[in-house]
This record gives C-alpha cells, structure tokens and sequence, in this order.
C-alpha cells in the first residue's frame, strides 16, 4: 500500500446550497409593472392622439396638432421600459414559484416565463418608436407628416399587445388545475384572463389585450405579494 495514498486526506464533501427565501419582491414588481403600464399606455400615450377623426385623413395637419406633445411621448418611452424589466422580474419569481411545485422539466414554468419575456418585448418595440415620435414632433416641420403618422399607429397599438400574458395566464391555470400547484381561484381566474387575451388575439382588437392582461398581472402580483394563493 502506497503510504502517499494513506496520508492523502479524503476529498471534502460538497453541501448542497439552501434553497433561496421565496421573497416577494418578484410579486411586488409585477403589482408595479402592471399599474406602470397601464397608467402609461390606456392613461398618458392615447392623449397625444387628436379626438377630431377629420385630421386623420390629412396627416400634415394631424402632426401639426400633435405638436408640443412630445414631452408625452419621452414620458410613455420610459414607463414602457421601465414596465418591460419590471414584467421580466415578475415572470422569473412566478416562473421559480411554479418549478418548486411542477414535475422536473415540466414546461408549465418555462411557459409563465417565456409569456411575460413576450409581454416585456412588445412592450419595447412599442415604446422604442417613441424615440422617433419624440425627435419627429419636436422638429415637426423638418420630418415627413406621413412617416410621422405611420409613427403614430405604432406608438398606439405594439406595446398594448399583451398576447404574451394569456399564454402565462394559461399555463398558471393548467398548473392549479391539474396539480394544485397554485389555488383552484387563482387556476380559475387565470383562464378566464387568459381566455379573454386569446379573444383579443382572434378580433381584429389586438391592443385591447393590455386591459385583461395588465389586471391579471396586478392581481396575480397582489395575491403573491400576500401569500394567499388560493
């Protein structure tokens, strides 16, 4: 026998980490993220939009009257982003809420999570245009009316679509009710939310899914925040 082998002292056995404290600032950001866009898309973006339907024919009139609201539009570009990480935080603490209580690679969490990343990209796409929008109104009479118009549509419609949040309503409903993972209330509420995201997605009114899907985030983030999940 080698004495190197004998004197050689035994390799130290890893312990496995602790699992993290189920915290609520995830729940809480989602409370946030929710009320932060819908007080900036259905509150602020829609009153830079002229109520006189006759100036939508004629879009160098239209941008002149949107004039001296780009203040409007700086403002709806930040709370846009500030939306879009806030959704992300909330997507990843539901997303490890639900794996704790999923079977080992079961889609369920990947699905919450990969629905609000959908959320938090339309959410920058849409208010993204607002740098342009911004620049556009400011400088108004330098910058094509038409494009500045074609500027206008997207500004009031990308970042509304929340289709992202019934695929994550969904996927928590399937959770509750098949497994019990959340409460059978919240597994019912979220398919109902996430059936009235799907009806926005099949009617030409596909902006109207940020109303459902911004109030079953607010809710959800509540229900969380407060550790009644049932």
């Amino acid at each position: 026998m080698s004495t190197d082998s004998a004197a050689r002292p035994a390799p130290a056995h890893r312990t496995a980490s602790p699992p993290a404290a189920d915290g609520r600032g995830w729940a809480i950001a989602g409370i946030a993220g929710g009320l932060v866009a819908l007080g900036t898309l259905f509150g602020l973006s829609i009153e830079i939009a002229p109520n006189d339907e006759g100036l939508y024919r004629d879009n160098e009139r239209l941008v002149a009257a949107m004039a001296g609201n780009e203040w409007l539009v700086w403002v709806v570009q930040a709370g846009t982003s500030l939306a879009a990480l806030l959704v992300v935080v909330f997507g990843a603490g539901l997303y490890r809420r639900l794996r704790r209580g999923e079977p080992e690679g079961g889609l369920v969490p990947l699905l919450t999570l990969a629905g609000m990343l959908l959320v938090a990209v339309m959410l920058l796409v849409g208010g993204g245009i607002s740098t342009e929008l911004y620049h556009g109104l400011r400088k108004h009479a330098e910058f094509d009316p038409d494009t500045l118009a074609a500027d206008l549509a997207i500004y009031n419609t990308m970042a509304w679509v929340w289709a992202g949040a019934g695929l994550s309503a969904g996927a928590v409903a399937v959770a509750g009710l098949r497994r019990r993972t959340v409460g059978r209330g919240v597994a019912i509420f979220s398919a109902v939310m996430a059936a009235l995201v799907a009806l926005t997605q099949l009617t030409p009114v596909q902006y109207m899914a940020l109303l459902p899907g911004t109030l079953w985030v607010v809710v959800m983030g509540f229900v969380f925040a407060l550790g009644r999940n049932r």
